[in-house]
């Protein structure tokens, strides 16, 4: 699958890099990889991005991140799983973390919404582009495409992402078995770890007590920031250790800075048990994800190789393109809802589809530029 080994050193330096750019949520994470990873350094086939794509869906934690622990893997084995991790991670860990210290000692956030009004649209042309990239090499016959087209329309009549995922591979397996008149029943690929979610109210708040919560988390949680909202609110809120306003400023920070929105687990330890809250919140709620992909990563291609399994694979990769139309889509009415936001997009779009091509770092740089801009108009 890989061209061949790199080095440690230029592994971390792309996905720092991305860390310090990727806005938007997982599909702007995603489609900033695939332009980096895929047709700037040819580090993999599509194909195989693709796989990891699906598969990763199938597992808990945040995908984005996810996904740059896969490419790691690929370019430079389990030290190169954890070194794209770590990278991708540690600027949104280090800038929620002082923002959660400027928190704790000031009681506000700092005013960054027309910036983040600028960069949404802009990532929306990014999503775009790798949708049509990774569409074409997903949809292999008009089967996939119907397969898709369904669950399109499931995701967008609100139908959960991995329900939708998981039917997709099930019934496209079937499907596709039957119709190849090879006989195999379909086996169980993925293990899953079921936690209690619940938490004990504790007299005394201890990094080891931050560290357990935020494992349980991280082991179990599946979907947006959204539904991490709910995971957080039923483990910190109801056991008193947040109050419910603490924990909307908390994700609200997660969503506009860098990185995953998982780093709002640092923001929250820090508020719990100060420095050591916010490493063993971070520590916690990432740890389980590197475990979960090391796991994976080596049974991708033996998947790959399985007849059955690679019409599992397909049906599940086509449903993911799907899922991110829907959310591209989704994206596209909460965001385009004036001139000031449509100008951007459109830029955004010339930039990322036009003759004149620029790398997602400037147009995140330059969506961020106007938005502020523009606001004063």
């Amino acid at each position: 699958m890989t061209q061949e080994k790199g080095t440690l050193s230029e592994i971390a330096k792309l996905f720092f890099k991305l860390g310090c750019i990727a806005f938007g949520g997982p599909a702007a994470h995603i489609a900033m990889m695939e332009k980096e990873v895929i047709e700037k350094r040819k580090w993999m086939s599509q194909q195989h991005f693709l796989d990891l794509i699906g598969a990763t869906n199938l597992i808990p934690g945040p995908n984005s991140t996810e996904m740059t622990m896969h490419c790691g893997h690929e370019r430079g084995g389990v030290p190169g799983l954890f070194v794209a991790g770590i990278s991708f991670i540690f600027p949104a860990v280090v800038i929620t973390g002082i923002l959660g210290f400027l928190y704790v000692e000031y009681g506000q956030l700092p005013e960054v919404e027309p910036f983040i009004f600028g960069i949404k649209p802009a990532v929306l042309a990014i999503i775009a582009a790798a949708v049509v990239k990774l569409g074409k090499k997903a949809l292999k016959g008009w089967e996939l495409g119907v397969l898709g087209a369904i669950v399109l329309i499931a995701s967008l009549l609100g139908v959960n992402e991995i329900i939708a995922l998981l039917t997709a591979g099930v019934v496209g397996t079937l499907y596709f078995t039957t119709k190849s008149k090879f006989d195999a029943s379909p086996k169980s690929i993925l293990p899953f770890l079921f936690l209690q979610a619940g938490s004990a109210t504790v007299s005394k708040i201890t990094a080891v007590n931050v560290f357990w919560s935020f494992l349980k988390v991280g082991s179990i949680l599946y979907g947006s920031g959204y539904v991490l909202f709910a995971y957080l609110d039923a483990e910190l809120v109801m056991s008193g250790w947040l109050t419910r306003p603490e924990l909307i400023d908390a994700i609200a920070v997660g969503q506009f800075t860098p990185g995953p929105v998982l780093s709002t687990a640092t923001f929250i330890g820090y508020q719990l048990a100060g420095w050591q809250g916010a490493i063993a919140a971070s520590v916690g709620i990432f740890l389980p994800s590197f475990l979960f992909v090391w796991i994976l990563n080596p049974l991708i291609p033996k998947m790959r190789n399985s007849k059955t399994l690679g019409f599992f694979l397909d049906s599940v990769n086509v449903a993911a393109v799907a899922v991110m139309v829907a959310v591209l889509f989704v994206m596209g009415q909460d965001t385009l809802t004036d001139w000031r936001a449509i100008v951007i997009g459109l830029l955004g779009a010339f930039f990322t589809f036009g003759p004149k091509k620029l790398n997602a770092m400037w147009i995140v740089a330059g969506g961020a530029l106007l938005g502020y801009l523009l606001k004063l108009v």
